[in-house]
């Protein structure tokens, strides 16, 4: 059995810092499904999780696409499940 956390809340509630906690605590990896993470140069106002964590413990889904582009919900649904099973 693979276990999935899901970590949600509000705005600056410390989901960050909790999965970071939790990724290094069970050998995982982080999906992020913030909805203004996957643009790439969406930096200030995001919280995006830092160059130095990313490389520490692998993530997904951050900085996928430009700002502008056209990006779905069964893009990100392809990329997550694709996501899933690299993790697992």
């Amino acid at each position: 059995m693979n276990p999935l956390i899901t970590i949600l809340g509000p705005t600056a509630s410390g989901k960050t810092t909790l999965s970071i906690f939790l990724a290094k605590k069970f050998n995982g990896a982080i999906i992020s499904a913030d909805s203004r993470q996957v643009y790439r140069g969406l930096d200030v106002g995001t919280s995006k999780v830092s160059k130095e964590d990313q490389k520490e413990i692998p993530h997904y889904l951050i900085d996928v696409v430009n700002p502008g582009e056209k990006f779905t919900l069964a893009q990100y649904q392809k990329l997550a499940f694709d996501a899933i099973g690299k993790i697992i």
